[in-house]
C-alpha cells in the first residue's frame, strides 16, 4: 500500500457508493436470500448478490486498513460478526431499532450484528456509526478495558470517516466531522490531563453537557498524532498505549513514547486546532483489493432468513417479535439448525433452560462443530442467568462432567472464547475440584483471551481456594481498576478488601490455635444476638464466591463462634446457630482449614470460652462413630457480622 497525505476533501460516507441509486422493493424473508461468507463475516440479506459482495469487500477493506495501524497484533473477535442486508427501507422497517436509523451495529457476547439496507442513505448516516462501533469491538478484543478512554473514543471516531473513491483502490482517512470542529472552535479545549484521566465514571463521559468536549477533543487529538509531521506519531502512539497499559505513570509514558512532555505536545496541539489546517490521508492498494475469492456463496432457505431475523430481533431485546419469526421458522423446517439455535438462546435469555436444553440438542445433532452450541449447552445446564445474578451451590457429578465435556469441546473448536474458560472455572470452583487443572486451562486461555476480565476474576477465585492470596490479588487489581462493568470492578475491590484483611488475620490465628492456650479463662463470654445490619449485596456475593464449596459429602452451617473445647478426645468448636447451640468435633488441626475474612479475629483464639463471639461458616462431615458431636469440622472461615450464607 502507498501513502500519501491529501487535502480536506468533502465527507462521503463508507458505503455510499454500492448502494446509491438502487430502486426501492419490498423484502420479506420469502424473497430471495443468499449467504456470503468471508474471512471474517457473515453476509446474509435479501439485497442482490452484486450489492452484497460490495459491502462484504468493503467491510473486509476497512479490517485491513485498521490492522494496518497495530501491525504486530492479530485482530481477534472472539464473537463472530453477521452483516443483514435489506434491500429496501421498507423491508429494514420492522427490525429498526430506531425508525429514523438507516443502519445500526449490535454487539453481543455471542454475535456481532450490522443491519443495514442496500437502499439510498438517509441522513443517519450508518456507516459512520458501525465503523465507530465497528473499531471498539476490536480494540476491545486486541487491547482491552485498559486502554485509554480518550483512546479508545477517539480512535472509534477518526475511523468512523473512512471511505473509497474511484475504482475501490482508494480509501480516505481522517476526514472531518463537521459537528467536531464546530464545537472545539465554540469552546474551550480540556487540558490534556484532564482528557487523559477521563474513564467510565467520569462526568465529561456520562454528562451530556459535558460528553460533547470528551468525544470532539478526543477525535480531534487522535487527528492530530495519526496526520501531522508525516505520520510520526502512529508509532508513539502504539508505543504509549502499551507503556500506559505496563503500569507506568502517564508522564514518563508520555516522555518515553513521544519523547516530549504533555505540556509540550498540548501546546501543539492546541496550534493544530487553531490553524485550522486539517490534512486527510489517503491510502492506495497497489492491486485492487479484491476478497471474492475468499467469499463462499449459498443460497438460504426461507426458515434460516426467519431464523436470522428472529436472531437479530432477540439480541434486540424484542422477544415477542422474536418468537413471531423463530417459530415461523421452525414451522417451514422443523430441522431448521439456525431456528433451534436462536430459540434455544431466546429461552435461556427468558430462564427457561428446560426449554432451551431441548432446543439447544436438536442444533448440537445438526451442526456439532459449532463452538457456541457446546458453549451454551453447557451454560443450559449450569442454571445460570443470562441477565441476572445467581447463586450456585453445588452441581451433580453427572451434570457437572456434561458441562465440562461440552466446554472441552467448545474450546478445542475455538480457543480465543473467553466465556467458555470462564464457565469452565465455574463449574470447577463450585464443584471444588480439578482446581490445579482448571488453573491450568484458564491460564492458557488467558495467553489468547488476556483482555478478558471475567476469566482474570474467575482464575483469581480458584487462587484464593488454594489461599494463594498474592497471585489472587494480581489478578483482581487490574479488573477493579479498569473494568467497563461496574459490577465486576466492585467485586473484585471487594475481595481485594477481603484478601487483605485475611492475611492480617490469618497468621495470628494459626500461631493461636497452635498454642492451644488452656481452658480457664476468668472473662466469661459476652452473648451477643444473632442478627446483624446486612452487608452489601455485591460484597455478600463476592465473599460467597470465595468462600470453600463444601466437597462430597460436606454441609456447612453459619453462626457464632462461642467456646473452643480443648481435652484428650480432640477440639470441640461450640457454635450458636439461632436457638440452636451446636459441637462439631475435630481430631487435631493437621488437615483443618483456616481462613479469616474479617478483621476484628485478633491474638485471642485459643482453647476455652470465646472473650468476643465471631461469625464463621463452618464445613463439616457427618459425625465419627462413637464421638457425640453434630458433625466433623473440615474448614471454619471468619466471616463479618451481617454476612449471609444463602442456601
Amino acid at each position: 500500500m502507498k501513502r500519501q497525505t491529501l487535502r480536506s476533501v468533502a465527507t462521503s460516507f463508507a458505503l455510499a457508493l454500492l448502494i446509491a441509486g438502487l430502486t426501492p422493493q419490498s423484502a420479506q424473508a420469502a424473497d430471495k436470500w443468499i449467504s456470503i461468507r468471508t474471512k471474517n463475516f457473515t453476509l446474509v440479506g435479501s439485497a442482490g448478490e452484486k450489492d452484497i459482495r460490495l459491502i462484504a469487500n468493503r467491510l473486509e477493506q476497512f479490517r485491513t486498513i485498521f490492522g494496518s495501524l497495530f501491525p504486530a497484533t492479530q485482530l481477534n473477535s472472539a464473537a463472530p460478526t453477521t452483516v443483514i442486508i435489506f434491500k429496501s427501507d421498507r423491508a429494514f422497517k420492522p427490525y429498526k431499532v430506531k425508525q429514523e436509523e438507516a443502519g445500526y451495529f449490535q454487539p453481543g457476547e455471542d454475535v456481532n450484528y450490522i443491519a443495514l439496507t442496500s437502499e439510498g442513505m438517509s441522513d443517519a448516516q450508518p456507516a459512520r456509526i458501525i465503523f465507530h462501533e465497528y473499531v471498539h469491538l476490536l480494540m476491545n478484543n486486541m487491547l482491552g478495558a485498559t486502554v485509554p478512554l480518550w483512546f479508545n473514543e477517539g480512535l472509534a471516531e477518526y475511523y468512523s470517516t473512512f471511505d473509497t473513491i474511484k475504482d475501490e483502490r482508494r480509501v480516505l482517512l481522517g476526514q472531518l466531522i463537521p459537528g467536531h470542529v464546530i464545537y472545539l472552535r465554540e469552546h474551550e479545549l480540556l487540558p490534556l490531563r484532564t482528557l487523559f484521566a477521563v474513564d467510565y465514571k467520569s462526568p465529561y463521559y456520562n454528562e451530556s453537557n459535558k460528553m460533547n468536549i470528551f468525544y470532539a477533543e478526543s477525535w480531534m487529538f487522535m487527528h492530530y498524532l495519526l496526520q501531522t509531521d508525516r505520520e510520526k506519531h502512529r508509532p508513539q502512539l502504539t508505543k504509549f498505549v502499551d507503556l500506559l497499559r505496563s503500569g507506568m505513570k502517564l508522564d514518563d509514558a508520555f516522555q518515553q513514547a513521544f519523547q516530549s512532555s504533555v505540556d509540550a505536545v498540548e501546546k501543539d496541539f492546541k496550534n493544530y486546532v487553531q490553524a485550522s489546517r486539517f490534512m486527510t490521508t489517503g491510502v492506495t492498494f497497489e492491486h485492487d483489493f479484491d476478497s471474492s475469492s475468499e467469499m463462499e456463496l449459498a443460497s438460504l432457505s426461507e426458515a434460516d432468513a426467519h431464523a436470522y431475523l428472529g436472531d437479530l430481533l432477540l439480541h434486540t431485546q424484542r422477544m415477542p417479535q422474536a418468537e413471531a419469526e423463530l417459530r415461523q421458522s421452525l414451522a417451514l423446517d422443523p430441522e431448521s439448525v439456525l431456528g433451534h439455535t436462536a430459540f434455544g438462546m431466546m429461552r435461556l435469555r427468558q430462564a427457561r433452560a428446560d426449554e432451551a436444553r431441548t432446543h439447544l440438542e436438536k442444533a448440537l445433532k445438526g451442526n456439532p462443530g459449532s463452538y457456541l452450541l457446546h458453549y451454551y449447552y453447557a451454560f443450559a445446564l449450569s442454571d445460570l442467568k443470562l441477565d441476572a445474578h445467581s447463586y450456585i451451590t453445588d452441581y451433580a457429578a453427572d451434570v457437572a462432567a456434561t458441562m465440562r465435556s461440552e466446554l472441552k469441546k467448545a474450546i478445542a473448536l475455538k480457543p480465543d472464547y473467553a466465556d467458555s474458560y470462564w464457565l469452565f472455572g465455574f463449574v470447577n470452583l463450585v464443584r471444588n475440584e480439578q482446581i490445579d487443572e482448571t488453573i491450568h486451562t484458564l491460564k492458557q486461555g488467558l495467553a489468547l483471551t488476556s483482555t478478558n476480565h471475567r476469566v482474570l476474576f474467575m482464575l483469581a477465585q480458584l487462587y484464593l481456594r488454594k489461599e494463594s492470596f498474592a497471585e489472587a490479588r494480581e489478578l483482581l487489581t487490574p479488573v477493579a481498576q479498569t473494568s467497563v462493568d461496574s459490577d465486576l470492578r466492585e467485586q473484585a475491590a471487594a475481595l481485594i478488601k477481603a484478601i487483605s484483611r485475611g492475611e492480617e488475620t490469618r497468621a495470628a490465628i494459626q500461631e493461636e490455635l497452635k498454642q492451644q492456650t488452656p481452658v480457664g479463662t476468668s472473662d466469661q463470654p459476652s452473648r451477643r444476638a444473632m442478627t446483624a445490619g446486612p452487608i452489601d449485596d455485591k460484597y455478600n456475593s463476592a465473599l460467597a464466591d470465595a468462600l470453600r464449596s463444601p466437597r462430597a459429602g460436606e454441609k456447612r452451617v453459619q453462626g457464632l463462634l462461642t467456646e473452643i473445647d480443648c481435652n484428650a478426645r480432640g477440639i470441640t468448636f461450640r457454635v450458636r446457630a439461632g436457638e440452636r447451640l451446636l459441637k462439631y468435633h475435630s481430631e487435631n488441626l493437621e488437615h483443618l482449614s483456616i481462613t479469616a475474612f474479617t478483621t476484628g479475629v485478633g491474638r485471642e483464639i485459643g482453647c476455652g470460652p470465646r472473650k468476643s463471639e465471631n461469625w464463621i461458616v463452618l464445613t463439616y462431615l457427618p459425625p465419627n462413630a462413637g464421638i457425640k458431636s453434630d458433625g466433623e469440622v473440615r474448614a471454619i472461615e471468619f466471616v463479618p457480622p451481617g454476612f449471609v450464607l444463602k442456601p
